[in-house]
């Protein structure tokens, strides 16, 4: 176990298997996001920005297709497949589409944390501020969907320790606030814990298409090649996300590599398809209680 100035880390045990002894577990993520009024989509599809600080209308465009379309498309591909997602949610949408947000939960879907707007980071809030996104995000996603989330995974993927232990006191049991491990790990605090769940980021469409300029045949064909490179070795125990953006791979032209990279997956038996809600669940045990 590894002390922190603030906290102590728990991590599982080396020889650690998923269900059924599967090495691989597979995440898929789907971003369903709101700005606030005012604030839109920070990528700009046309490449050149436009002067100075104008608001650019084409970037907030872009960013509204989200939860106007976007999504719908995923979601339906999903569960075409029978596949249930965890689903990165700004409180905004279950305000403005509480029915979309209960038909997805009811479905199955897992319904995560995502603050109250996509533009709303932590770095750049007050105490009192977090304590209300986290407050308010979490009563909103409860009024639409009837249940009370219990995982969060902040914009950016950007928060710290006080963040984690704030979301703790909430009651949220996982956050996915976490890069620098393969596997999960229980943060304990003096006045409770929560487990992260680290985000593996390589199969992110936003970068791969905006910021690398990567075709979505390629993230087929990169998804497909790690994986069969990590089935054939099996020497680790992992999580693969895929995460897709209704605002980018939710439009149809990226939308068919998200379907491909699931029929590829549920063709697999050695796979866990699952969500954070469920390797949350699996793993807890494993933890020793303090």
């Amino acid at each position: 176990m590894k002390t922190d100035n603030a906290f102590e880390v728990e991590h599982l045990i080396k020889d650690f298997l998923w269900p059924e002894n599967k090495r691989l577990a597979i995440n898929f993520n789907i971003a369903f996001e709101m700005w606030t009024p005012g604030n839109g989509s920070s990528v700009n599809p046309m490449g050149n920005l436009l002067a100075g600080e104008a608001n650019d209308p084409n970037a907030d465009s872009y960013g509204r297709y989200n939860a106007n379309s976007g999504c719908k498309r995923l979601f339906n591909i999903a569960e075409s497949y029978g596949i249930t997602t965890s689903v990165f949610t700004s409180a905004l949408v279950a305000e403005h589409h509480p029915e979309t947000l209960k038909k997805r939960a009811d479905f199955g879907h897992e319904i995560i944390g995502h603050s109250y707007g996509q533009n709303m980071l932590f770095p750049y809030m007050n105490e009192e501020q977090a304590e209300d996104n986290i407050a308010r995000s979490t009563s909103l996603i409860e009024q639409a969907t009837g249940r009370r989330p219990t995982g969060w995974i902040s914009p950016r993927i950007t928060s710290d320790q006080t963040i984690h232990r704030r979301l703790a006191r909430h009651g949220y049991q996982w956050h996915g606030d976490a890069l620098d491990h393969d596997l999960p790990y229980l943060q304990k605090f003096e006045d409770g814990e929560i487990m992260a769940i680290p985000v593996t980021i390589d199969f992110n469409d936003l970068p791969h298409a905006m910021r690398f300029g990567r075709t979505p045949g390629q993230f087929v064909q990169m998804f497909v090649s790690t994986l069969d490179k990590l089935l054939a070795s099996r020497r680790e125990t992992l999580v693969l996300d895929v995460i897709v953006h209704g605002h980018c791979y939710g439009r149809p032209a990226g939308a068919w590599a998200f379907e491909e990279i699931i029929k590829h997956c549920v063709e697999h038996k050695e796979l866990w398809l699952t969500t954070r809600g469920q390797i949350f669940d699996y793993v807890r045990p494993m933890f020793a209680r303090g």
